[in-house]
This record gives C-alpha cells, structure tokens and sequence, in this order.
C-alpha cells in the first residue's frame, strides 16, 4: 500500500511496441518487454493502448470482435503471473469481451503480488475516420479510479481520455500519484504529408499531458505504440511513439523515439509532488463553490448575454 512518505524513488517503465497479427503473438512480445523491464529495475510497468493486437479500429468489421478477452481468460492470467514473479505493478490495457455482443477499452491493474487491483474502462470513446472505436467499445462505467499499489497510488485513462481535463483532475483528487495514458496515436495518410501538420498534432499530443501535470502536480506517463499499421482494407496509421513522462512541474523526464520500439525507464520521486502542490497550490485555490456548469455539454445555452442582462447580474440592486 501507498504511504505518505516515499523514501526511494518509483522506477516506472512504459513499453512503446510495434504490433503484429494475433494476441498470442502480441502477448509473448509484451511479457518479453515486461521481462526486460523487470530485469532493468523497473516496479510499475505500463503496456500501450490495445497492446494485444493491431489497432483494428480503423475500419467497421465484425470479425474483429474475435480479438477480444475476458478478463477470466489466459491473457489477464499470463499477465497476473509475470506481474507477480517480478513483484510489479502491472497495467495493461486490452480489448475486453464482457459479455456476448458487449465489449469495451479495458485496462487491467495489477499488483505486485499479482492480484488483479480492478479495471478502467475507457470512458470517451472516439468515432473519427480511422478511429472507429464507438463500433466496438461501449463507454466505460466504472468512472474514474486510482488505485493503492505496492509503490505508490496510481490512476489510469486511455488515449482519448488524455484529452480531457476533467479525466486527470478526478484521478488527482483520488490522490493519484502518477496517471498512466496508455496510448495508440499516430498520423493518418492525409496529415502525414505535412510536417508542419505533423509536428502540431504531437506538440498539442504531448502538451495537453504535460498541463496535466501542472495543473495536477503529479507525474504523468503516456505509452505509445509505434510503426505502420495497415488494415486488410488499404488504411494505414503511422503510429509516432515517442512515449514519454513528465513530472510535476511538466517537465519531460524522459522520453522515446518515434522511429522504433523502446522501453523507456525513469525514477519518479513522489516525494516531489507535495512540495510542488506547495509552490503552485492549485488545488488550494480552486473554487469548488463555482463549477457546477461543470455537469453540463456547455453551459451557454439559453442563457441571455445582452448588455441589459449582464448590468442587471452585476448591479442587482440598481
């Protein structure tokens, strides 16, 4: 269990794989990464986004459900067992069967000793050309959690959820210490000609998850799949890696390449994030008394905004 106090720094490992067909193919290469991980000092290790396959969701297709585990299944079973050899804290996300035509963009937690800590299920489900995901994820209903691990209190969200401030604030106040975005983001064929299109979709990529942590103060780590994948239509993403962690002062602590496979490791003292939330004290100052728009798709409706109207909110008494 998590402590107030962290003597010695985390040692957290994120495994940026290129995929290849088939979830026995993908797992024996991720354990092989976890492995290495483990055998690099590693305690908390995070798999990408749909680690045990390709990214199938760039096209509508039905026999893609095929991929899909249950968490009962020898996947999450061969998972628990490495976890637990190495003494690790495990994510690992994966396309969950949870029932007969019900389906979702899972992450199972584990701990150290190899239990399984619970699920996220992700919560905003992306529908964009080539990133078809509401035709096989129903949203996730497990809302948003941290766990108590053997090293430290995490939270988990997967790729589209990163966009969202809301998602790294409501892990942060669980006390969530370090906030995994497994990932699996990339270029499609009509942005990749461009480098100048190329570089702004990373750069706001990586800049959103670094004012997570500022405005958060915790650690946050974003693993990313890497390579081109094409599917059986033509299709093809370019997946950019380059995977990376920023600490609490948004800062990049380490990062990898976009060009290949890495295991990127990085000591993460969480002694820091007190005495930053010391020095930028956001969570100090929020006005918890004045979000409740917070609730609603956008606040601005119905609402008169006539020069009349604004007076009359600012002058009542006139």
């Amino acid at each position: 269990m998590t402590t107030e106090t962290h003597p010695a720094p985390v040692r957290t490992a994120l495994v940026q794989m290129c995929n290849v067909d088939g979830p026995a193919a993908n797992l024996a290469l991720a354990l092989e990464r976890i492995d290495a991980a483990a055998a690099a000092g590693a305690q908390v290790v995070c798999l990408q986004e749909l680690f045990h396959a390709r990214y199938f969701c760039q096209e509508e297709d039905g026999a893609n459900f095929a991929l899909a585990e249950p968490v009962s299944g020898p996947l999450i079973e061969a998972l628990a067992e490495r976890a637990k050899a190495h003494a690790i804290v495990l994510v690992a996300p994966f396309f969950e069967r949870r029932a007969p035509g019900l389906f979702h963009n899972s992450a199972a937690i584990f701990d150290a000793d190899g239990s399984l800590l619970g699920l996220y299920r992700k919560m905003h489900i992306p529908d964009d050309p080539q990133f078809m995901e509401k035709y096989y994820f129903a949203p996730g209903d497990l809302g948003f959690r941290a766990w108590n691990t053997r090293y430290g209190r995490i939270g988990v969200g997967i790729c589209w959820d990163q966009w969202y401030p809301e998602t790294a604030r409501l892990l942060a106040l669980q006390g969530a210490e370090i906030l995994f975005f497994p990932t699996a983001i990339g270029y499609i064929p009509a942005d990749a000609a461009s480098p100048e299109v190329r570089r702004q979709q990373h750069d706001a990529w990586q800049t959103m998850q670094r004012a997570h942590a500022i405005a958060n103060g915790c650690y946050v780590a974003a693993p990313n799949r890497v390579g081109t994948e094409t599917s059986p239509a033509g299709s093809q993403i370019e997946f950019w890696g380059r995977s990376f962690i920023a600490d609490p002062a948004g800062a990049v602590v380490a990062e990898a390449a976009g060009d290949d496979e890495a295991l990127l490791v990085a000591d993460l003292d969480l002694g820091r994030i007190e005495s930053q939330r010391i020095a930028w004290p956001f969570l100090r100052d929020r006005r918890i008394d004045a979000y409740g728009g917070l609730d609603r798709r956008f606040s601005g409706e119905g609402q008169d905004t006539s020069p009349d109207q604004t007076r009359a909110a600012l002058h009542p008494e006139a």
